[in-house]
């Protein structure tokens, strides 16, 4: 513990309460803080918020590599569509196309044509998985109605909440969420 500087160093602070007037009211002797305990303090605090921090991502479950109910993508939506019609279209059971394991459903055949040649460029990105939740290191479910194409990347979020703070800063939301879905725990192939 580091002893109290001399009184002589001091700090002279006058007590006023705004609700009477100012009076010859004695001065209270405050000694001044130091600053070493407070740059250690501020150390531990750091130190303490990067080690929860990382306990947090050792503990999150792995998540399947493709956002997918009962083997199907996108909740059964047209993953070209989006980029043709530039509107949610579901897709249909005649129309569908198996990739990385799971079942893409399309609107037509055209559509899971162009799918087929250039899968990489129609899949959402994350996996499918909500852009909002990804750029604050989370994981959520879709809704299909809640996207935008960046680049010419497909992003989806969760809620009409989730998107509106997605779409206030869409460049940074997509940085964070890059790095996130770049180290967050997937399973492996039948895990």
């Amino acid at each position: 513990m580091v002893p109290a500087p001399p009184q002589s160093q001091w700090v002279r602070r006058h007590h006023r309460n705004p609700t009477r007037p100012a009076t010859n009211t004695p001065a209270i002797m405050v000694p001044p803080l130091p600053l070493v305990p407070i740059r250690r303090l501020l150390a531990v605090v750091v130190s303490v918020g990067v080690l929860v921090s990382a306990v947090a991502r050792a503990e999150t479950p792995p998540v399947a590599a493709v956002n997918a109910a009962d083997g199907i993508a996108l909740k059964g939506y047209d993953a070209v569509a989006y980029f043709t019609t530039g509107e949610p279209t579901p897709g249909v059971d005649e129309y569908t196309h198996r990739w990385k394991g799971v079942t893409y459903r399309f609107a037509s055949a055209e559509n899971r044509d162009r799918f087929k040649a250039d899968p990489e460029r129609y899949v959402p990105q994350y996996g499918g998985y909500c852009a909002y939740a990804m750029s604050i290191d989370r994981i959520a479910d879709i809704d299909p109605s809640r996207w935008a194409i960046v680049d010419g990347k497909l992003y989806l979020n969760n809620n009409r909440l989730s998107q509106a703070l997605w779409s206030a800063n869409k460049r940074g939301r997509i940085a964070s969420g890059d790095r996130s879905w770049a180290v967050f725990p997937k399973k492996t192939e039948g895990q």
